[in-house]
């Protein structure tokens, strides 16, 4: 068992934890093995030491981050998890042109339109299994599926696979009318919703009937082995540990695989931990896989999307300081003179 205290060198804890301490529940449940225990300036780190000096390189690098960058958000500190070499990869492709993935219907060009998107169409065709991770609206669903469709149309995979974990219908999923699909149906539609765009009503329609093109409850992946399919498990981030390894472990020969997920959106239970959190850390140095972290910059909604983003964020932030601060004045009343 090994011990390890790390100074933060004069970072106030606050700025780089949060002010409810966020960001550290956010590591404790990436490293579960290790104790972490914040006092004052000081993070004391117990565990393998293995494990101990991998926490340290790690945190060293997003102290460096928020050194340079004046904050450190969730998304960076998985990100920088992903990293091999702890260090963020260099933003600027602003100024490249739209990619054309293909045609949708009407002849709508379909483009990967935002950096990041362009760098998931980049590193895709290097890898074959590429995570998405990024909040609402940065368009990670809709290019993963056109990358899938795409693959399908150049007879590169013979069906795509489209996953979904229900953890939305919880127990209520048998209170709702019809059958299983019409049960589900609701909880996949963005999936539908995309295809829709992309491929003609007939064509799309004989696709689901004859299994070219498969939309499912994460669950149903069991047991199967998905050979020269074109598999995307969307809303990543309400999957366990368990059923992501599940999913994972499904590919099968000539098979390419997509995990797109939104860690600002965790509906399961509080004490399960995001299987997507501990696969940012675990399956970072294994070769073909690579993770693409999208942000506000990658928007493609509405421009007030972006903006109401923004607003939600500075009003979470405003908020847990009032809170802060009426425990300071709380403790300060309650102290003698």
């Amino acid at each position: 068992m090994g011990e390890k205290t790390i100074n933060m060198g004069g970072i106030h804890p606050p700025d780089i934890f949060g002010l409810q301490e966020e960001k550290l529940k956010l590591l404790k449940n990436i490293f579960p093995k290790l104790r972490i225990i914040s006092r004052g300036e000081d993070l004391i780190v117990i565990g393998d030491p293995k494990e101990v000096a991998f926490f340290e390189a790690k945190f060293a690098a997003m102290s460096a981050h928020f050194e340079r960058f004046g904050k450190l958000t969730e998304e960076n500190i998985l990100e920088i998890m992903a990293q091999q070499n702890g260090f963020l990869p260099v933003a600027g492709e602003d100024d490249k042109a739209d990619e054309l993935l293909l045609y949708g219907r009407n002849g709508m060009a379909i483009k990967a339109r935002s950096p990041n998107q362009r760098r998931m169409v980049s590193s895709f065709k290097k890898h074959d299994m590429l995570f998405a991770i990024g909040p609402a609206g940065t368009g990670k669903t809709y290019t993963a599926v056109a990358l899938a469709v795409r693959a399908l149309k150049n007879k590169e995979v013979k069906r795509i696979i489209l996953a979904r974990p229900a953890v939305e219908a919880g127990e209520n999923l048998g209170f709702l009318p019809g059958d299983l699909k019409d049960k589900l149906d609701p909880y996949l539609r963005p999936l539908y919703d995309a295809l829709r765009d992309m491929i003609p009503p007939s064509r799309l329609a004989t696709y689901l009937e004859d299994g070219t093109i498969e939309i499912a409850p994460l669950a149903f992946m069991r047991g199967r082995t998905l050979d020269n399919a074109f598999a995307i498990l969307d809303e990543a981030q309400n999957a366990t540990e368990s059923q992501l390894k599940m999913f994972l472990t499904r590919m099968g020969k000539s098979a390419k695989f997509i995990i797109t997920g939104d860690i600002t959106q965790i509906d399961l239970p509080r004490h399960q931990v995001p299987g997507l959190l501990r696969a940012v850390k675990i399956l970072n140095h294994i070769k073909g896989i690579d993770f693409v972290f999208l942000n506000e910059r990658d928007v493609v909604r509405h421009d007030l999307v972006t903006r109401i983003i923004e607003a939600y964020e500075d009003s979470v932030k405003k908020d847990a300081g009032e809170k802060s601060e009426d425990k300071k004045d709380t403790k300060n009343r309650q102290s003698p003179d």
